[in-house]
């Protein structure tokens, strides 16, 4: 007797599940070189211990950033010492710095330093798009499958500026991509549209194809940016900035300004992750666009 495996997560979720608004929110991020050892969660331990991994866990959530191990696409490579990266997503406050370090432990000292403000010097500037694919298998099996090849192909083009990355939020939006320091996030897209997106990003503008949003604003500030966005069809990365709330002001760098009215719709269930148990789908949309 034959039977057929079920649907991924990433399957169903494409039928009719909306991209913008799903993007995790982090104005910040700490991205740390394991090349081995991850557990399901970054921070359970694993990889780093327990009480490191715990200290680590209550400072990124004091300084407001999300800490993302990452690795060099298709090998382990195990060195003596291990890349960092740095970042903040804000707009007029964006930038990246990378860093070596010996000792995970050294993140302790790293970690307060980078909140809201210019970037702290402590490593060298970035100034190319940075590129985290998610690869995290322990997570989701829809990130490895789906997620290496795009990795894979974007390291051929971009070479060491692109990293597979752990758990980015949204296993079921896989193949899920951040592009550092604007902390734009995608999904749903293979190799030649990743490519497409670097490209863009390097320009600096935003690829508006498999856009989940800015992990600047919430999920209904980044509804509100891209609904903007397609709107008046500007894509340059800095023209426009949310004021987050319950309706989001869209305003863009020549005075312009908009409100965004927000509202949550339902899907049929549906497992968010592969194995979950199916629930309803909440996702939200831009309902009106008011130019004020």
């Amino acid at each position: 007797m034959t039977t057929t495996p079920d649907p991924t997560c990433s399957v169903l979720s494409a039928l009719d599940e909306p991209l913008p608004g799903t993007a995790a929110t982090a104005p910040g991020y700490v991205c740390l070189e394991v090349p081995t050892g991850w557990g399901r969660d970054v921070l359970d331990g694993t990889a780093l211990g327990d009480g490191p991994a715990a200290e680590l866990s209550d400072l990124a959530q004091a300084a407001d950033v999300r800490i993302l191990f990452i690795r060099r696409p298709g090998r382990e490579v195990v060195r003596r010492t291990r890349t960092v990266l740095l970042s903040r997503t804000e707009p007029e406050n964006t930038w990246c710095e990378r860093l070596e370090i010996t000792d995970p432990r050294e993140l302790v000292d790293i970690v307060p330093r980078v909140v809201a403000g210019p970037a702290p010097g402590i490593g060298t500037a970035v100034a190319d798009p940075i590129t985290l694919v998610c690869a995290h298998g322990k997570r989701d099996r829809c990130c490895a499958v789906l997620g290496r090849p795009v990795a894979a192909a974007l390291a051929t083009e971009f070479g060491q500026d692109v990293w597979e990355c752990s758990h980015t939020g949204g296993h079921r939006f896989a193949p899920s991509m951040i592009l550092l320091p604007t902390g734009y996030t995608y999904g749903r897209l293979d190799p030649e549209g990743s490519i497409a997106a670097v490209r863009e990003a390097a320009r600096g503008r935003v690829h508006p194809v498999g856009l989940r949003g800015r992990s600047t604003w919430s999920a209904a500030g980044q509804v509100a940016e891209i609904a903007v966005r397609e709107t008046i069809g500007d894509v340059t990365v800095d023209a426009v900035s949310v004021e987050d709330g319950p309706e989001p002001t869209v305003r863009h760098r020549d005075g312009r300004a908009w409100r965004v009215e927000v509202k949550t719709s339902e899907l049929p269930p549906r497992p968010a992750s592969c194995g979950a148990v199916a629930k309803p789908v909440r996702p939200l949309v831009a309902t009106t666009i008011t130019q004020l």
